[in-house]
């Protein structure tokens, strides 16, 4: 076990709170802790990270990440939970601005990457147009049935396994068609070399954007929420997702759905940082 310290304010109280509505998440909120499957070089490890510190004073204990893998276990956490984002600073940046209010109340809150990129392309691909409920059980089925468990945490199925599954065996999960060969055709496309995370970490947005949307399955949405929540990238604004739109509905009191031109002018002064004016926004709403 280890402890670190990093810089305030960062609320991981919160953190655990929205992990803990994804239902493949091990998050004991009582602890104040939770279980994380990382795939260093093809070996499965489960790290445990613990907040014994507070929202101005973070500190963290940390098991399971011991032995020949520990740097980049422990590098990806960092990751993982954006330790090195300056929150302070973005909140600072909200204070003259609409959500003001909503940065308050969930102050110190940051953007937590998915465990994984690739878990997050096909988490944001079957989640497309669904209702979170089913989207989360739609989910939990297909890592349930085809990825693996270790330490009571669940793995996604790698893409050497998915490429080699068929429509059909999605559809027993009551995957469509569309989405089911979507989520096939990502790992074909990761096994055949075509997409490489690793790489894509290193590009901008726009060239991100470029590529994936030649994917199929894969829309602006898609790219948008992968690019906040696989890479952590700090400047997206979803304007086609629901829960925004709702969100500024109830911000500025609206009798409808705010339309694009709309949620584009309210967010003009909310840049650099809009993918922290879409998670707080969500928090709002959630």
């Amino acid at each position: 076990m280890e402890t670190i310290q990093i810089k305030g304010p960062y609320n991981f109280d919160l953190v655990l709170d929205r992990l803990s509505i994804d239902p493949l998440n091990q998050v004991d909120i009582a602890n104040r802790s939770v279980k994380v499957p990382l795939l260093i070089e093809g070996e499965p490890i489960v790290a445990i990270v613990k907040a014994i510190g507070t929202t101005l004073a973070p500190e963290f204990e940390i098991e399971g990440t011991e032995g020949q893998y520990k740097e980049k276990a422990d590098k990806r956490l960092a990751e993982i939970f954006q330790w090195h984002t300056p929150l302070e600073m973005i909140s600072e940046h909200f204070k003259n601005t609409d959500l003001k209010e909503i940065f308050e109340q969930h102050h110190g809150t940051p953007i937590v990457l998915d465990f994984s990129p690739y878990n997050c392309l096909l988490k944001c691909i079957i989640h497309q147009q669904l209702n979170m409920s089913f989207a989360h059980t739609l989910t939990e089925r297909f890592v349930k049935t085809y990825g693996f468990e270790k330490e009571g945490v669940w793995f996604y199925p790698q893409p050497e396994k998915v490429a080699k599954l068929t429509v059909e065996d999605l559809r027993e999960l009551q995957f469509s068609g569309r989405k089911a060969e979507y989520v096939i055709g990502i790992a074909k496309e990761v096994m055949a070399g075509n997409l490489n995370f690793d790489e894509l970490k290193t590009k901008s947005d726009e060239d991100i954007f470029k590529q994936l949307i030649k994917l199929r399955g894969v829309g602006p949405w898609t790219v948008q929420n992968f690019l906040m929540f696989g890479l952590g990238r700090p400047n997206l604004f979803p304007m086609a997702d629901i829960g925004i739109q709702n969100a500024i509905k109830k911000l500025y009191q609206l009798e409808a759905k705010p339309a694009l031109e709309e949620m584009e002018s309210y967010s003009k002064g909310w840049e650099p940082y809009l993918s922290y004016a879409s998670l707080y926004l969500w928090r709002s709403i959630e």
